[in-house]
């Protein structure tokens, strides 16, 4: 097997200049569905969640048969969609170190992971090599909140595992991931003025302040930590402000600690609200708590198909493997708590979601020798 790294390198260059920030994934779709169409595969869906996600095109679902008594059947995903800014985005290529021009993302975050997908499809096809059945899942809006793997029907897959081509960890494998919980609490006070009459106001950036101070943000321990990023509220420098909400989440990789950290923010900020004081004619303050469960853990464990495969694909090719976690959320954890079991599998990327992102091509090319080696396995 010998992979063309300039074909590599033209895939990769070619869908990066295809500007895809999160919405407007339309045009790398269809460059994805052309190939894919010339590479014989059987079927090639574009689903309805376009209808949920706002955006531009559907999740792209690609299958090609192989031979079901190769191996099991697996899938690849990566996201269509990047970060901003990519108006006018440039690709720089100095030896095998592709960057952006300077004043833009890359995007190889995650098309890094798409290009060595298609000249995996391209090499079986020319070498008319047996492999399993492979599907290539494709999603849009993973940088705004994995909206498309969200609205994802799992049951167009036929595949039970797959890997994630997604992650910066180079040469690791990452079998965990913490679950999320969104928070968002609106503190309602009483506007007065705050010159001549501060006293008959009942200031709801201070609650919000007195509840922050008692709350552990960042690591609260070894699996889990909290955050608020987004804080509004208030009308003018001159009138204490009777609105105020805060944004922020909270993520642990056990779910018993996800449910006990979130019950005790919640608690400060009603004990807080509770005891400000207010004048007897007054209702005071109160609290509007909103919870939303964002994202269900990563968690594998050794001896599953997913890992057992990997396993033996990098064995193969002589590869060591090295597994970690993670303090982020993908579209991994969607399909796993959908129940399809997914390993995220590094692409080389480096310095994601800046205008300093780069990717060396030979860590895409050491990607694509791995994933040949994983579909040709027989599994004897």
């Amino acid at each position: 097997m010998q992979i063309n790294t300039d074909r590599l390198a033209q895939f990769f260059t070619e869908l990066c200049q295809l500007e895809s920030p999160s919405k407007k994934e339309g045009a790398v779709a269809r460059y994805l569905q052309q190939h894919c169409e010339k590479l014989g595969a059987a079927s090639i869906i574009v689903d309805d969640s376009s209808s949920q996600t706002g955006s531009e095109t559907g999740n792209l679902i690609v299958r090609f048969t192989g031979d079901e008594n190769l191996n099991d059947a697996l899938f690849f995903a990566c996201h269509m969609d990047t970060v901003g800014p990519t108006e006018g985005l440039e690709v720089i290529r100095n030896g095998d170190i592709f960057t952006s021009g300077g004043n833009t993302v890359l995007g190889a975050d995650d098309k890094s992971g798409i290009a060595p997908l298609l000249e995996l499809m391209y090499l079986l096809k020319e070498n008319d090599t047996p492999h399993c059945p492979i599907e290539l899942v494709f999603t849009t809006c993973e940088e705004i909140g994995l909206l498309g793997a969200k609205a994802l029907d799992t049951s167009l897959l036929k595949a039970q595992y797959g890997y994630a081509l997604d992650s910066t960890r180079k040469g690791k494998i990452v079998t965990g991931a913490p679950a999320a919980n969104k928070v968002k609490i609106t503190i309602k006070g009483k506007a007065a003025h705050s010159g001549s009459a501060p006293e008959r106001g009942v200031n709801a950036l201070a609650i919000a302040a007195q509840a922050i101070t008692q709350i552990t943000l960042g690591r609260i321990d070894t699996l889990s930590t909290a955050n608020f990023g987004l804080i509004s509220g208030g009308t003018a420098t001159n009138i204490v402000p009777e609105t105020v909400v805060l944004e922020g989440e909270v993520r642990s990789h056990s779910p018993v600690m996800l449910a006990d950290h979130t019950r005790i923010i919640k608690n400060i900020f009603q004990q807080v609200v509770k005891d400000w004081p207010h004048s007897e004619d007054d209702i005071g303050a109160s609290l509007s708590f909103e919870m939303e469960e964002d994202f269900p853990a990563l968690q594998l464990e050794d001896g599953e198909p997913v890992l057992r495969r990997i396993h033996s694909g990098a064995a193969i090719i002589d590869r060591p493997l090295y597994f970690d976690i993670a303090g982020g959320g993908s579209d991994a954890n969607i399909f796993c708590g959908s129940g399809l079991r997914t390993a995220i599998v590094p692409t080389g990327m480096a310095n994601v979601h800046t205008t300093d992102e780069q990717v060396d091509l030979n860590d895409m090319v050491a990607l694509t020798e791995l994933i040949y080696a994983m579909v040709t396995d027989s599994g004897s």
